[in-house]
């Protein structure tokens, strides 16, 4: 059986890509990515795949396919569909979609294209099955840098929890779910086991670096212009803080332990992250 992993050559396209290795041949996978040179690295075979223009003959003799969400805030919706059509006229037997931790009813507008993309699928009418992934602790990897320098860690989610977990975490579940059975028409809640508020995160921080941390919470207009200071586009800096009234309102907590059922161990806590991080930035 043939497996097609779009953004192969992406952060967590490659995690993918390494978990499958392990768990099948590589005659057996397809890295879908935009410079097939990038791709050379991950020793197996790749096929030029645009999320814009996407060629069904590209996707030709695959069986599965993974469909790792576009990162073109604002054009994911029209890319994904771009992709599905692509995969029916194909003949792809099963599409496996990455979208976002309770997606159907979070608050965040980065939601609003994975539920987009959900209904997409559903009416499709192609078997498929729903990764719905949340906060990746690497997403953090800055603040936590940054925070070694400022002696504080900004955003603006409150008291929200947030139940992390690695990215090669959410990565081992998707090449589970691309190879055993019985995933079919399922949707998978998946986040890290243990949950936290970024004061706390602040004081694990402070714990390991010796470096007296805190957590600052700002309005969000307030943490969009401080991410703008940081050179992000005001647009997207504004989207970004955005994110945070969901967070503050728990969108991103989940106690129900899917992943760590899907991969079969505990998920990687935020403290064994920074720990990586803070032993990164001493090298």
């Amino acid at each position: 059986m043939k497996t097609g992993i779009t953004g192969a050559t992406g952060q967590l396209g490659q995690l993918v890509v390494a978990q499958l290795l392990q768990k099948t041949n590589a005659s057996n996978l397809v890295a879908l990515v935009r410079n097939t040179e990038k791709a050379a690295s991950l020793g197996i075979e790749a096929r030029a795949f645009d999320y814009s223009q996407p060629d069904a003959t590209a996707l030709q003799g695959i069986d599965q396919l993974l469909l790792i969400s576009s990162n073109e805030i604002g054009q994911r919706k029209t890319q994904h569909g771009n992709v599905i059509r692509a995969a029916q006229q194909a003949g792809v037997k099963l599409l496996v979609y990455t979208s976002l931790l309770h997606a159907d009813t979070a608050r965040m507008s980065l939601a609003e294209d994975h539920v987009a993309t959900e209904q997409m699928l559903q009416a499709s009418g192609m078997p498929h099955v729903i990764l719905r992934n949340g906060w990746y602790n690497e997403n953090y990897a800055n603040s936590i840098l940054g925070a070694l320098h400022a002696g504080a860690i900004a955003g603006s989610s409150g008291d929200g929890k947030i139940s992390s977990a690695a990215r090669n975490d959410f990565a081992e579940a998707a090449a589970v779910v691309l190879t055993s059975s019985g995933h079919e028409g399922k949707v998978y809640e998946l986040a890290g086991n243990s949950s936290y508020t970024l004061t706390e995160l602040a004081a694990i921080v402070a714990e390991q670096s010796g470096i007296p941390v805190v957590y600052n919470n700002l309005p969000v207009v307030d943490y969009a212009k401080l991410l703008s200071s940081f050179g992000l586009p005001e647009p997207l800096a504004a989207t970004i803080a955005g994110w945070e009234t969901g967070i503050a309102q728990n969108d991103l907590l989940d106690e129900q332990q899917q992943l760590a059922q899907l991969i079969g161990r505990p998920t990687t806590p935020i403290a064994e992250t920074v720990r990586e991080v803070l032993a990164g930035a001493a090298q």
